[in-house]
């Protein structure tokens, strides 16, 4: 096309335009309108040509207005050399006491840009050479001082307590002041459309009505962010679930948004109450207030009145293949598909009114979706009682026709959902194209998975039908139920999924990643206490005083600032069975016989003057002396300790499965129920922690000192406490 106009020969410059216009333009159909330009020697700047694409990209109707275009594109513009040189002098004189100042050190960048504000179609290599001359003519050639580099300004280091604002979003919030999930996105959601804009997004289908439709969503919604998370209420959520709540609501939130939260409850047969609620607990705990709480059954009046005008407009039709005959991607095609549409109209009135038993007909949508799957159903008969609605429906729309509508209806602007929707994405334009109704924009995002671990639904109840664990909330699990239960801290779960970033890629992840975030969490949030696991009685044979004393233990001993707590210290310690050996290796710092140890808050040392065993040889008590610790010779170690202690259970987690990937065939070829880790539990029912502890209530987190970091179970008792270990307070190499 171009050398029609210009001959065979083109010079480099249009060539060079030629590509880029090719390369980034979008849409084809406006290919020829810009070349004419090109050719015709109208568009001649690359900035010209960045400013065509961006109009034709914001004006996707037909016709174009002409003369609006090159307006907007500097088509017919002359910059003359005395304008630019008015421009650049205006610029200098703006900043000639700092340009005398800072000489050849001052940002000559800003005088560059500056004078391009104000001449926007100049060249920029022309503003360059009259910005060099001017300075040069002001300033003179440049002398040794100006060669100089200039001195980098120090970055002011952050204080502990900034740093640990950078590192935690709490509850969710995307405050300034804290690292957001929205800072750390790579790639793809810097590409997301502005509200209104979703035309300018690659492959979002444009009809006639599309601007005006626009321009009603936009009254709407005052041009505010709204995103959904749709969760299925038939399962309890999990740790890729959480990468959603997050990069849904932490979107909307970021960018003055809301989100809602709607369950997709189009599946009767699977839905359970609890379900309903342990989502909207768990939206919560994570730190994140739905802006309404929906559900599909709102809509389902609405949605069924859609269903026949698809119907009307020829674009749906009543089938009677079986759901064997039509599964696959190359099923046979529908020898219904061009039946009249009073009939379907009539036979869909049937389907509603129970005249077809369940899987005798469905309503099918007349398209192809990507993946090549042709047809997907739009409504199938059940005849289960819905647990809001009751009997008043016996045809249920499907996740295809329902969860485009849906967004349409809530007049959402991002809907965000993980990769395997992709092939949805056609279905969902089609869908309310057909309809003429809003049309928000798809973006799809990598799934987070873990490794050692299983999240389907379907297998985890295999896992408590087979007793493996005791049920969803089992802390060996990754649901969020089973995650809280443990006592990961909802800030560490958010953290995780703002340092895992939202990619389109898939990302794999090692538990170990989730675990150092709930750490650095529970470093900061856990007060500090003493718990025995392995019990031996100790002694002391010189107490000083006739009965227990208080002993001051900082909740905090990094911070003092934060609070003390009392503990009992007696005649009678108990001591972890490990801390004591009866002849010490090389290496080996705690307690033996000669050699002595601190006791950790305590002020005292204490010395072994006798061992006590039972008839087997086994140690069960030592008999000491104590010495204050600060006329005593200062130990090799201190040890932690429990006097006047509370009786507890304490539950030792280790991972579930001992593969990677248990689902994987390949490396576990008996199937995920033969590769449990038989050590995955290990329960300790006569641990003894301090008293300090006695008003804990379910899910109070501690860390017990030397052993990790422990929260309250559930299950525990008047007089007999329980606590799950979240994590050791070190990794664990081996697990790295």
């Amino acid at each position: 096309q171009a050398r029609s106009a210009l001959g065979p020969a083109l010079d480099k410059a249009t060539g060079t335009l030629l590509y880029n216009t090719a390369a980034r333009l979008k849409d084809p159909k406006h290919l020829g309108f810009l070349v004419g330009y090109i050719a015709r020697r109208e568009i001649l700047t690359d900035l010209q040509l960045s400013a065509a694409l961006e109009y034709v990209r914001s004006h996707p109707l037909e016709p174009l207005d002409v003369a609006d275009f090159e307006r907007s594109c500097g088509v017919g513009v002359c910059v003359t050399p005395e304008q630019i040189e008015e421009a650049v002098e205006a610029v200098i004189s703006k900043h000639r006491a700092e340009l005398l100042a800072e000489r050849y050190h001052f940002n000559m960048g800003l005088l560059m840009g500056e004078a391009r504000n104000r001449l926007r179609w100049a060249d920029g290599k022309t503003i360059k050479n009259e910005v060099d001359l001017q300075v040069l003519h002001l300033l003179g050639p440049k002398t040794e001082a100006d060669l100089e580099k200039k001195p980098k300004a120090a970055k002011a280091r952050l204080a502990p307590a900034e740093k640990q604002k950078v590192a935690v979003v709490e509850n969710g919030d995307m405050g300034t002041e804290t690292q957001s999930l929205l800072e750390q996105l790579r790639g793809e959601a810097l590409k997301f459309h502005k509200p209104g804009e979703n035309y300018k997004t690659e492959g979002y289908v444009v009809t006639p009505n599309t601007m005006a439709l626009l321009k009603q969503h936009l009254a709407i919604t005052g041009g505010q962010v709204r995103t959904r998370f749709p969760p299925e209420p038939n399962g309890i959520l999990h740790i890729g679930h959480a990468k959603a709540i997050n990069f849904n609501f932490g979107y909307a939130k970021a960018n003055g948004g809301v989100c809602f939260l709607r369950y997709d409850d189009t599946n009767p047969e699977k839905e359970e109450e609890k379900y309903f609620t342990a989502i909207r607990e768990m939206v919560e705990w994570l730190g994140y207030q739905p802006y309404a709480v929906t559900h599909a059954s709102d809509y389902f009046d609405q949605l069924y009145s859609w269903a026949l005008e698809l119907i009307r407009r020829g674009q749906a039709y009543v089938c009677h293949q079986k759901v064997e005959e039509i599964k696959g991607h190359n099923p046979p095609p529908s020898p219904w598909r061009d039946r009249p549409v009073e009939e379907s109209l009539l036979l869909f009135e049937d389907m509603r009114k129970g005249k077809f038993g369940e899987g005798e007909a469905t309503l099918r949508m007349k398209l192809v979706m990507e993946d090549g799957k042709m047809d997907p159903v739009a409504y199938r008969v059940k005849f289960t009682p819905h647990h809001r609605t009751g009997d008043k429906w016996c045809i249920y729309p499907t996740y295809d026709y329902t969860h485009c509508l849906c967004d349409s209806i809530e007049h959402i602007t991002h809907s965000l959902c993980t990769k395997e929707f992709q092939a949805r994405r056609s279905s969902y334009f089609w869908l309310c194209n057909a309809l003429d109704v809003y049309c928000p924009v798809q973006w799809e995002y990598g799934r987070l998975n873990l490794l050692y671990t299983v999240v389907s639904k379907r297998k985890i109840i295999r896992l408590v039908e087979t007793g493996a664990v005791r049920d969803w909330d089992d802390p060996r699990l990754f649901t969020l139920t089973a995650l809280r239960r443990r006592g990961f801290p909802p800030e560490a779960i958010n953290n995780f999924c703002a340092r895992v970033g939202v990619t389109v890629a898939q990302a794999t992840m090692e538990p170990h990643l989730l675990e150092a975030c709930a750490r650095e969490v529970l470093n900061e949030q856990a007060p500090r206490a003493m718990a025995v696991l392995e019990p031996l009685k100790v002694t002391i044979t010189n107490f000083p005083a006739p009965k227990a004393l208080e002993v001051l233990v900082p909740n905090f001993p990094a911070d003092e600032s934060r609070g003390f707590h009392k503990v009992p210290f007696h005649q009678t310690i108990y001591i972890e069975e490990t801390d004591f050996r009866e002849e010490a290796d090389k290496g080996y710092k705690r307690l033996a016989p000669g050699q002595p140890v601190g006791l950790r808050h305590a002020g005292y040392v204490i010395t072994v003057q006798n061992v006590i065993k039972d008839v087997s040889g086994r140690v069960i008590e030592l008999e000491v002396t104590c010495t204050k610790s600060d006329v005593a010779e200062k130990p090799k170690a201190f040890i932690h300790w429990v006097s006047v202690p509370l009786a507890c259970e304490v539950r030792l987690y280790e991972r579930l499965f001992l593969h990677k990937n248990p689902e994987d065939p390949s490396e576990v070829p008996g199937g995920f129920l033969s590769d449990l880790n038989p050590d995955s539990l290990r329960v300790v029912h006569n641990a003894l922690v301090d008293s300090s502890v006695h008003s804990a209530r379910p899910f109070d987190k501690y860390q017990f000192e030397r052993l990790g970091y422990f929260s309250v179970d559930p299950d525990s008792e008047e007089g007999k406490m329980v606590f799950n270990r979240t994590v050791t307070l070190k990794e664990d190499p081996g697990k790295a």
